[in-house]
């Protein structure tokens, strides 16, 4: 036997493509010490500051940052007489961390960080309940079982915010369901939690705690036996608002308490008059609402608890639609994803990703592709094809503009602004003329380049006008706020630049250049400043200038420049004039569809740090519009692309939707920053509302839950499985909808839409089902395509019983199009996999693995295989090999023995992993991922493979039971990774046209990303040392450590985060410079090798 010796090892690097989109707390209050109301969200490692807009009301994120570790807890404090909110995080740490938003760096900052536990989600360590004196004076942090722990907040001499050393409220055998702080005005602040005391007849207790700011201690001041069992509690105003006490929610009932001889006040929750719901039985989005009505209309029901109730009744209600709530703005929510396939089926070049998410009668079938939406705000029709478009104001301190002026060939349309657009003959243009450009110069003035010359038009309706001399016209020009260069034919230059008294005056000297001019630009003025030092110049000789101060050779002929000032901070000057510093960088696109970003030196011009990206087929045409109150770059080619700044990381990003030719930058009323472009003979203004978004999602309602589905290989069709546990079918709701009829002919003509009111609940054991799917080819049956859907009868998860399961074989008719029954076939457990294979069928019945044929009334069982532990969950395929997933004993690797018909299990895993799915890497390898959120890719040795194959009997495989009660080898662990997300899906791919191969995964909670194998040794090397770094310098928000955080279950091995790694770019610039020189690098080199990673696999 020769040893081929040890596995090559793998390194990988993870990207996160979507962040995950299911909100698990959400928290509000002013964190930037405006008055703006603001949001804090918690979406399971990452935190997220939300603005809604004061005027359109639309919701923007300012910040998302990456913690590392587990939110459990989320709560906002004001000191008392203060105008700003910290944040308080209880997490995984073992510390509590106080947060305070910082708007001028758009960072969080972390002000205190207090250990008093061991890391993890344990029951016993403070982290799950956080409660907070509505005055700001003190805080409490409490674990499910025994411990509480208070702090007392308060300001030191400069201000600064301060934190007491913990004292104990303590009270063991208890088991915590909710702690709230009570409002006591200015008294002892207090606290209270309904505990349950550990035994078979748990009776909840209601205990107030108060802490005694005198003596500085923790008393337990009073404790009373709660009557229903409550789940939550909610703080009363007190002090001068109201008369104190807590609201306890228990299930059917609200109750409201307070200390002393105050009789309780109950109420019972009202329900739904007529549900179908079972008559036994007792996801969370941002929306935002704006109250249009305060519900003080009369014929609306009231309900109080003063109105007389027997014992056990309760009010209803009949749902309706909102009267007195208008929706403002809802965030897309890809949570949770329940199964992902990426394939390019509507033949785009680019692989879109389809995904089946959501939950009930929520769910949806969604295709996701990279690209920012565009919401279509007009489009017309024009006269004739236009060449070009742009937008001017009246006056500099206009907020909106006034023109949209148009040129055609021969002729130039000038539409203006208002309620409609119209087309104007006043404004002064020059109408007979094609046009170069348009723009406000200096206050009020216009200016018109056309071939033959140029016409600057004073605001009172006064033109001059400059003729290009003898035979010569324009043919390119570069204008800003008051300056204007064209270029002549024959590469002459003439420059002219306005005066104090408005006058625009042209300058002796001209400039000769060496070749044609094919396109130029010229960067804005700078605030406080009579003109820029910089101009672009692209000739035909492939050379781009910064005259006379640098030259670039490029590699093709430029087709447009742009200089812009973009990436900056909020920097307030000695006026009080607010700007932001951003850098320069000139864009250049070439006519080979690439796209060139520079940074451009603002002191001595020099050309530095090039990245590329190529676009598309076409020239890429550059145009500088306004996004989020900073300038971006729209560049366009086949496809469009918007260069942006956004949370301190540049993204170039698509826009979804058809080809422009080209566009200027758009103000109006109702839409602030839109963007005004041309396509063919149509004018269109759009606005792009979700910057920062990976993807963009087209949405199809489902009815139930989807749970798989598969891709038909000819037709491209997806046929989707979907359910519902404790959920009626239609026909039964139709059904039980008629049993109620007796009682109220109303009910029946009710149809209100599930999506939004949510469906009625049919109680345990009630399945709206279909179950696992898959599309397979029998040898046997010729060409025809068949599903087989496996069902399981009369399920309970928990206890787990089931009375038995079927398989339902349906045939596909040739068009994809319409399903066939055909048989089912009865089996003694649930199928919870089915994978073709070799012309027949492999399907995992609950733990038995079993081949089967198609036969005329059901499937014939023809194999078998009883070793697999616990239940399989997945089957994978590949040659004469089958790889088979158990519920929680990881990877098994079976082989068909075709001669004896036997299916040997010949290797294992030797770690247990409860896996969700996996995913084929190749003939030896395997990645899975497990429900604790973790990823992992292991190996079969290389001396395994042929063991099995040369045994011709099988005895030897199927006697030799070896190691760890298992198969006789084992495969080897190449890689480890916790993501902190229950992984769903997982699959190989390459995401972009001509991209590589990367691992896609996507998580429970809405997230997508991808594992990237690293090309060279320098690279893993650079990005090794860069992890290190950043672990050090750049420690995670909520305290938990990185390095353990990443090992949670299993030791991280042979991957680097490249979420940590790309928050060097939120760093601040002198830790950034400490960083890059311990890699010998500069700080645009370390973000350069970040980007190139990123869009070398994905975007």
């Amino acid at each position: 036997m020769v040893d081929e010796g040890p596995t090559i090892a793998m390194f990988l690097y993870n990207i996160t493509l979507q962040r995950a989109t299911g909100i698990s707390h959400a928290i509000h209050g002013n964190f930037s010490g405006t008055k703006m109301q603001e949001i804090v969200v918690s979406r399971g490692k990452i935190l997220e500051l939300l603005r809604p807009d004061a005027n359109t009301g639309k919701v923007h994120t300012l910040l998302t940052m990456e913690v590392f570790g587990i939110v459990r807890s989320l709560m906002a404090f004001r000191l008392t007489g203060g105008t700003k909110d910290y944040i308080v995080v209880g997490s995984d740490s073992g510390r509590i961390v106080i947060l305070e938003y910082l708007p001028s760096k758009n960072m969080f900052e972390k002000i205190h960080q207090e250990t008093f536990g061991k890391s993890g989600c344990r029951r016993i360590v403070p982290g799950q309940f956080l409660a907070v004196d509505p005055k700001g004076r003190a805080v409490m942090i409490g674990a499910i079982e025994k411990q509480k722990l208070v702090y007392i907040l308060n300001r030191d001499a400069a201000a600064r915010l301060t934190i007491s050393s913990p004292l104990e409220a303590h009270k063991a055998n208890t088991l915590v369901y909710h702690v709230v702080g009570v409002d006591v005005g200015f008294e002892n602040p207090s606290d209270n939690d309904p505990t349950g005391e550990a035994a078979a007849n748990t009776q909840q207790t209601l205990t107030f705690y108060e802490l005694d700011l005198g003596l500085n201690h923790v008393v337990r001041k009073y404790s009373e036996a709660l009557e229903e069992h409550g789940n939550f509690l909610i703080t009363v105003p007190g002090g001068a608002d109201g008369p104190s006490g807590v609201l306890i929610c228990s299930e059917n009932y609200i109750t409201y308490k307070n200390f002393g001889d105050q009789p309780d006040i109950r109420c019972p929750i009202p329900r739904r008059r007529n549900d179908l719901d079972d008559p036994e039985r007792g996801m969370i989005f941002v929306y935002l609402y704006q109250i249009a009505h305060l519900g003080d209309d009369d014929d609306e029901p009231e309900f109080s608890s003063a109105m007389p109730l027997e014992e056990g009744d309760t009010f209803f209600f009949q749902p309706r639609p909102l009267k007195n709530l208008v929706l403002v703005d809802e965030q897309e929510n890809l949570s949770p994803i329940m199964s992902c396939q990426i394939a390019d089926l509507a033949n785009e070049d680019t692989p879109q990703l389809y995904v089946a998410c959501g939950r009930g009668p929520k769910s949806t079938l969604r295709v996701l592709r990279h690209g920012l939406e565009v919401s279509e705000m007009a489009v017309s029709e024009l006269p004739g094809n236009p060449n070009a478009v742009w937008t001017v104001r009246r006056h500099v301190e206009d907020e909106f503009d006034a023109y949209i002026i148009v040129s055609f060939v021969n002729a130039t349309l000038v539409l203006s602004i208002g309620e409609t657009v119209e087309e104007v003959t006043d404004s002064g243009f020059l109408g007979t003329t094609p046009t170069l450009s348009c723009s406000l110069l200096g206050e009020d003035a216009l200016v018109q380049v056309y071939p033959d010359g140029i016409r600057h038009i004073r605001a009172d309706k006064r033109v001059n006008e400059w003729k290009t001399p003898g035979k010569k016209t324009i043919v390119r020009c570069a204008v800003n706020q008051r300056q204007v260069v064209i270029a002549l034919t024959g590469g002459e230059l003439v420059y002219f630049e306005m005066d104090p008294s408005g006058q625009l005056n042209e300058y002796t000297e001209r400039k000769e250049m060496s070749a044609d001019v094919v396109c130029m630009s010229l960067a804005n003025v700078p605030p406080g400043e009579q003109r820029t030092r910089f101009l672009a110049v692209g000739l035909v000789d492939n050379t781009d200038c910064l005259q006379p101060l640098s030259m670039q050779a490029l590699p093709a002929q430029p087709e447009s420049l742009c200089i812009v000032e973009m990436g900056g901070v909020e920097k307030q000057d000695e006026l009080g004039e607010k700007g932001t510093i951003g850098f320069l960088y000139l864009n250049i696109g070439l006519q080979n569809g690439v796209l060139l970003r520079t940074v451009l030196d603002p002191v001595t011009g020099d050309l530095s740090d090039t990245r590329t990206r190529y676009l598309g087929s076409r020239p890429v045409k550059l145009f500088r519009v306004r996004m989020q109150g900073q300038e971006a770059v729209l560049a366009m080619s086949s496809r469009s692309w918007l260069s942006y700044c956004y949370q301190s990381r540049f993204h170039l990003t698509p826009l979804s939707y058809e080809t422009l030719e080209y566009a200027s930058g758009f103000a109006s009323e109702q839409c602030p920053e839109g963007i005004v472009a041309i396509s063919t003979n149509t004018l269109r203004i759009l606005a792009l509302e979700k910057l920062g978004a990976v993807f963009n999602q087209v949405a199809f309602p489902l009815q139930c839950t989807p749970r798989k589905f598969v891709i038909h290989p000819e037709t491209n069709n997806l046929i989707v499985i979907e359910t519902d546990h404790n959920a009626y079918t239609e026909a039964t709701k139709a059904q039980r909808k008629q049993q109620m009829a007796e009682m109220a002919a109303a009910f029946l003509n009710e149809n209100l839409p599930e999506a939004i009111f949510g469906a009625p609940k049919a109680g345990a054991g009630q399945w709206a089902s279909l179950v696992r799917v898959t599309v397979c080819r029998f040898a046997s049956a010729g060409d025809d395509w068949f599903v087989l859907v496996g069902v399981a009868r009369d399920m309970i998860l928990n206890p787990r019983s089931v009375a038995g399961g079927f398989i339902y074989t349906y045939r596909l008719a040739t068009a994809g199009d319409k399903l066939e029954f055909m048989h089912k076939t009865p089996v003694e457990d649930v199928p919870l996999a089915i994978a073709p294979f070799q012309g027949r069928v492999l399907v995992g019945v609950g733990k038995l693995l079993r081949i089967y044929d198609i036969g005329k009334k059901k499937l014939l069982r023809k194999c078998e295989n009883k070793h697999i532990p616990n239940l399989v969950t997945s089957i994978h395929t590949m040659g004469q090999r089958v790889v088979v997933t158990d519920v929680q004993e990881s990877l098994f690797w079976v082989r068909y023995r075709r001669n004896e018909n036997q299916l040997i299990v010949f290797a294992d895993d030797t770690h247990p992993r409860w896996v969700t799915t996996a995913c084929l890497l190749d003939y030896d390898t395997m990645a899975s991922a497990d429900k604790f959120g973790n990823i992992s890719i292991v190996r079969l040795p290389p001396n395994t493979s042929d063991d099995v194959d040369e045994d011709p009997t099988g005895n030897k495989a199927l006697w030799d039971r070896g190691l760890l009660n298992g198969a006789s080898q084992k495969a080897e662990v190449i890689m480890n990774y916790h993501i902190g997300e229950t992984v769903l899906s997982l699959q190989k791919t390459t995401l972009i046209p001509g991209g590589s191969e990367s691992l896609v995964y996507t998580t429970l909670s809405g997230g997508i990303g991808i594992l990237v194998p690293f090309t060279s040794h320098e690279d893993h090397d650079f990005f090794q040392h860069l992890e290190m770094h950043m672990r050090s310098e750049f420690p995670p928000l909520c305290g938990r450590d990185h390095l353990s955080f990443r090992s949670y279950y299993f030791p991280v091995k042979n991957v680097i985060d490249g979420d940590l790694c790309e928050q060097f770019n939120s760093m601040d610039p002198h830790k950034q410079k400490s960083v890059a020189e311990e890699l010998d690098r500069t700080p645009p080199e370390v973000s350069k090798k970040l980007e190139d990673i990123r869009t070398r696999y994905a975007f």
